[in-house]
């Protein structure tokens, strides 16, 4: 038998997104200019980890259209998450952008972590439909 917690998990999934910076590590796919020791990779993690509550949910519904996690996290996410290097002549002013039906985050290389915060942040607080 479920208890009511265990229900709403099964249905909702995890509603306050938690993860690690292995978590992330782990089940996230850098590719197409990145790997897992590139430093705008290694930066998203870290700004990633750093994220309140709030901010991760609005990073999730950014990146995959959905602001919870499966029951089970990261590892249940499917398709994974996917980091690739987004090249633009913009620099620093350039936003992240996605493909959420796949949960493709196209990242430009920022000069900063604090950039790269930054302009995420900024990204997950648009609202509209703009192709990229």
């Amino acid at each position: 038998m479920f208890t009511p917690q265990e229900i709403r998990l099964l249905l909702c999934g995890e509603m306050t997104p938690d993860w690690t910076r292995q978590d992330l590590l782990d089940f996230t796919e850098p590719k197409f200019g990145y790997s897992k020791d590139s430093r705008g990779f290694l930066d998203l993690v870290e700004v990633l980890v750093e994220m309140s509550p709030g901010e991760r949910k609005s990073f999730l519904q950014f990146a995959t259209g959905c602001s919870s996690l499966p029951p089970g996290g990261l590892a249940n996410l499917h398709p994974r998450l996917t980091v690739v290097k987004k090249d633009c002549a913009e620099g620093d002013t350039a936003l992240p952008s996605v493909n959420t039906c796949v949960h493709y985050l196209k990242l430009p290389e920022y000069s900063s972590k604090e950039v790269l915060r930054e302009k995420l942040l900024q990204s997950t607080q648009e609202k509209g439909f703009h192709l990229n």
